[in-house]
């Protein structure tokens, strides 16, 4: 193994979006196991110091891997298309359309099934966008719009934080 490896390539992984999580978290127990530092004891402070870094790099590629927004971002960067979230902030008018229309409903829920009506939808876009992120890394290998469907995917993440807030205001 290598330092440099892809986190699929650690893992020995198909570099694909869909993943199986039980194969990951396997995976990554049986990783720690072998990179584990009291295993190198034996063998002296630098092989413990190596074996430190082994442990730390599987453990970025496992929160990576487990994640399948990060593991779409990821894919995307792998492939040639990076997210860049910070300048490129453009976005399907019918999806800042969709935004603003959540938005709303959220400020005026005056009770927790009015949020919860918001969070359902907020959580079938969710899945759509993670079906459409599928097809396009898996099936059509188009990054470039993969990433535009990443970017929205944060929104409703972040989005889905403000709908938790939402639920905490009124059960106060």
């Amino acid at each position: 193994m290598n330092l440099q490896d892809t986190d699929f390539a650690l893992f020995g992984l198909p570099e694909r979006f869909a993943q199986d999580r039980a194969a990951i978290d396997a995976r990554w127990k049986e990783l720690q196991r072998e990179a584990h530092p009291d295993r190198f004891a034996a063998q002296g402070a630098a092989a413990q110091r190596i074996a430190m870094q082994w442990s730390v790099r599987i453990n970025e590629a496992y929160r990576r891997l487990k994640d399948p927004l990060r593991r779409a971002a990821y894919l995307c960067d792998l492939r040639g298309a990076p997210i860049d979230a910070e300048r490129n902030t453009a976005m399907p008018s019918a999806f800042l359309v969709e935004q603003m229309e959540w938005r709303e409903a959220l400020d005026e829920a005056d009770s927790e099934a009015e949020v919860d009506a918001v969070a359902e939808r907020l959580e079938g876009t969710r899945e759509r966008l993670l079906a459409d992120i599928g097809r396009l890394l898996d099936d059509e290998g188009d990054a470039a719009a993969a990433a535009q469907q990443v970017r929205a995917l944060m929104f409703i993440e972040r989005f889905a934080h403000d709908v938790e807030q939402r639920f905490d205001q009124l059960g106060q």
